[in-house]
């Protein structure tokens, strides 16, 4: 692998429909495991437009790619003089490649560019398994491994990104494995492979492994190899097959622990056990406990930011909102009541008019409660941004559910209290944290639920659970993290925070569209309005 020379690639499209057009392109040369050279980088100009949700996604409008794009026969030419006929290997080649540039290649006439190479995302998803808890989405993997920031959604900054990723996290692992040489990565990349999570049906989420001690499960897989269907039966086979190897492993596993680390008490020639694993557990599930207090940490200001500013928008534009759906709700009972009118007769028209009051008094409490909950949402200061971090550490420490997976009562008390936690949170409710923090068995006793024990299990099994479980939700804090700052809200929260007076343009701006709208269903209204008068000879009670 050393001294192997090959191309790692990235494209940004136009989206998913076909065609499919590159609106940027970025290529690395590698050596071994490690960049060489400047990468390559350049915007096409296909004269295509390109979605709206497309163009959210990574900056690209047709107006840019016209100003600064080159013509797709010149980049690849350029391209084709960078790659040579090095292996290209791409994060998902499937999309890079077989969906998106070798149609792209045909439809301009062009020969294919460089060799085959191997899928980067199934290595990562291989050797990542079951880490970080089943999902390999790049930006995702660089937040949890704490690579450098290279630019999300730019073609350059991902095919940087999956090289710090190959330099950083999976060269170690892969020569673990004993995946040196460029054959051997290739043959690990495309070789039968499946998650040792599994994705589907009554096991979903749980660990092949556990069918060791799991006969219901095991019966299930073997079930699953008996299919018609020779994919689902090979994927059985390989799960049954690594179960075997892991308990031939285990078995192995198992020597005397030496005397220095028998307990002082324990009678001379009895050997105290300890799963090889269970140490290394341990120290995984403190990491992820702690990890995961950071990041909680650090969104709930950023999340609480947003809010504050939704609910400032939300007041300001409320009276607006208010009469535009009023009249919506006008012309749509307007036209039942016309309807009705015409086609059942005046009886039960004016059942029609009971339910719009009703819908009417239900608009109204929802607007209130809409208003009491953003009332809830506030942002929060420097000082509670500390405490709140602080307090974080401590609960994430102590409270997790899936330490009493096997104990239903005490499963659901820590399951509420974990849903107290968060709605507290949420709220920015810092009293009721630093209750459960200072005294969380009066908190669970005060809430009436099953009183709850502290420590660690020394089971295998239930440590791995809730590693993995801790995982999932560092990887839930991530992707919400990123969703976050990709939304329009943030964009919003950022500009305001540099220029003040954004809001109140947006305010005015975002009222003269609400206006508009209502204006327009002002006249529908009107217009049902007379429809149903010269009908029924009477003023209409609907609005």
């Amino acid at each position: 692998m050393q001294n192997t020379n090959w191309i790692l690639l990235d494209t940004e499209t136009t989206g998913f429909a076909q065609p499919i057009f590159v609106v940027e392109i970025a290529a690395q040369r590698m050596c071994g495991w490690a960049s060489i050279g400047e990468p390559f980088r350049k915007l096409l100009n296909q004269n295509a437009d390109i979605p709206a949700e497309a163009s959210r996604v990574h900056g690209y409008t047709r107006e840019i790619l016209e100003r600064d794009g080159e013509s797709p026969n010149g980049v690849y030419d350029a391209l084709r003089t960078y790659a040579g006929g090095l292996p290209l290997v791409s994060y998902n080649t499937d999309y890079d490649l077989e969906q998106v540039l070798k149609p792209e290649w045909k439809r301009l006439g062009l020969a294919s560019i460089g060799s085959p190479g191997f899928c980067a995302l199934r290595m990562a998803q291989r050797l990542l398994d079951p880490v970080p808890a089943g999902n390999c989405k790049l930006q995702t993997l660089r937040q949890y491994y704490r690579l450098p920031e290279r630019g999300a959604h730019t073609a350059v900054g991902d095919v940087q990104t999956v090289a710090d990723l190959f330099a950083q996290v999976l060269r170690p692992i892969a020569e673990e494995r004993g995946v040196h040489t460029w054959e051997e990565m290739v043959a690990y990349a495309t070789e039968d492979w499946f998650p040792s999570r599994i994705s589907f049906g009554k096991f979903k989420g749980r660990s092949i492994y556990e069918a060791r001690g799991n006969p219901e499960m095991l019966k299930w897989l073997e079930w699953l190899e008996s299919s018609s269907n020779e994919r689902t039966a090979k994927m059985a086979r390989w799960y049954l097959s690594e179960i075997v190897k892991q308990v031939k492993y285990e078995s192995a596993s198992v020597t005397a622990a030496p005397a220095s680390d028998q307990a002082d008490d324990t009678p001379p020639g009895i050997v105290v056990y300890v799963h090889p694993d269970l140490p290394r557990f341990r120290q995984l599930v403190a990491a992820a406990r702690a990890r995961l207090a950071d990041l909680e940490a650090a969104y709930t200001p950023e999340r609480t930011g947003v809010s504050a500013l939704q609910a400032r928008l939300f007041k300001r534009l409320r009276p607006h909102y208010e009469k535009r759906d009023r009249l919506r709700l006008v012309v749509n009972y307007r036209k039942t009541f016309l309807d009705t009118l015409l086609r059942q007769g005046e009886e039960e028209a004016k059942q029609v008019e009971e339910e719009f009051r009703q819908a009417e008094a239900r608009s109204e409490q929802e607007y209130q409660q809409a208003e009491t909950a953003m009332d809830a949402k506030r942002q929060i200061s420097e000082d509670d941004q500390v405490e709140l971090k602080k307090l974080w550490k401590k609960l994430v420490m102590l409270f997790h559910p899936d330490r009493y997976m096997d104990d239903p009562e005490r499963l659901e008390t820590y399951t509420n209290l974990t849903a107290a936690i968060n709605l507290a949170k949420n709220n920015g409710d810092l009293e009721t944290l630093r209750k459960i923090a200072e005294d969380p068995v009066g908190f669970v006793l005060r809430q009436g639920w099953t009183a709850i024990e502290f420590g660690d299990s020394n089971e295998v099994v239930q440590m791995r659970r809730l590693w993995e479980s801790l995982e999932a939700e560092i990887i839930t804090v991530l992707e919400a993290t990123n969703s976050l700052k990709e939304s329009p809200d943030w964009e919003l929260l950022q500009l305001v925070q540099r220029d003040p007076e954004v809001f109140e343009r947006v305010v005015e701006k975002q009222t003269e569209g609400i206006n508009a709208e209502a204006e327009v269903l002002k006249a529908q209204a009107e217009k049902l309005g007379n429809e149903i008068s010269e009908l029924s000879g009477e003023e209409i009670e609907i609005g």
